[in-house]
């Protein structure tokens, strides 16, 4: 049966099959014996997005991975990296260097910060994430085509991410056929992906999306 670690752009966590492209944690918020959540969905405010594989380690999902046979961060699974960011996750210093230094690089130019780090990011991004209690503003359907590439918006319990004037509506499995803004005409729409996110989206950041995207 899958692990409860696969994570939907509102930063909710299922049991389903797919895995996707990335990895990444909030701390550890499983039950190494059972190999289920703790109540808790979040150790720590660095919520990160790693590779699926780095110099060779091997980790058992919801394991004992730390020395001792102590339980190690909790295993998440995304999409792609648009559905993490979606999520309220960011780039991780460890495996993933260069995006998250240009992450926080493209962050202190949006907000003015000549030396920004990475808890500041972590700081407001904890505030605006919707599993940590944060709220999804409403936008209008006008409003879509003035957001960038890679931000993620919600029509009820549906996701969809913006991409290249259209919208691609999300799943685990990958992302269906892209359809225009009109169709959200006096619908509500929520902005899913964290405000201080957008802001580094619109500096530039690019995303790494999955293959279905493409299509």
């Amino acid at each position: 049966m899958p692990l409860q670690n696969r994570v939907d752009p509102f930063g909710v966590l299922h049991a389903v099959p797919e895995r996707g492209l990335f990895m990444g944690n909030r701390g550890i918020i499983h039950d190494p014996e059972t190999k289920t959540l703790l109540k808790k969905r979040w150790a720590l405010h660095a919520w990160i997005i790693c590779v699926c594989e780095f110099r060779d380690v091997r980790r058992e999902p919801m394991g004992r991975n730390r020395p001792g046979g102590k339980p190690g961060w909790t295993e998440l699974f995304f999409l792609d990296e648009v559905t993490a960011l979606s999520a309220g996750h960011r780039p991780c210093f460890f495996c993933r260097r260069a995006r998250a230094r240009d992450f926080v690089q493209r962050f202190g130019v949006a907000f003015a910060i000549a030396e920004p780090r990475a808890p500041q990011v972590d700081k407001r991004l904890h505030k605006e994430r919707l599993a940590a209690g944060g709220r999804a503003p409403v936008v209008a359907a006008e409003e879509l085509a003035g957001l960038p590439d890679g931000a993620m918006v919600a029509n009820g319990g549906s996701a969809y991410a913006i991409r290249g004037g259209e919208v691609l509506r999300w799943s685990f499995a990958g992302y269906g056929e892209p359809v225009g803004f009109g169709g959200f005409a006096g619908r509500p729409i929520r902005l899913l992906t964290p405000a201080t996110t957008v802001s580094v989206l619109r500096q530039g950041y690019e995303p790494v999306w999955h293959p279905s995207a493409e299509t």
